[in-house]
């Protein structure tokens, strides 16, 4: 792994990976929320949140009528 954070040594395979691990030593959220203004660290963070005012609810059941705004929670509701 040839990139190495400068603040604690945990190393990367690839350098997109250290630029959004470094945010978490400099505090940086560069994805402002549109509706409500919490920033966030990385896009797909700010994808997720905006789902919360938008209602959004992508991921379905294939076994019942249920659809859930994270996948994580779909996986939850199927085990």
């Amino acid at each position: 792994r040839p990139f190495a954070c400068g603040d604690c040594g945990k190393r990367f395979s690839q350098k997109i990976h250290l630029r959004s691990h470094q945010k978490t030593h400099t505090g940086e959220r560069p994805f402002p929320c549109a509706d409500c203004g919490r920033r966030f660290r990385k896009k797909t963070h700010l994808v997720r949140h905006q789902r919360t005012h938008t209602g959004e609810r992508p991921f379905a059941c294939t076994r019942c009528t249920r659809r859930f705004a994270h996948k994580q929670h779909l996986l939850r509701h199927q085990q």
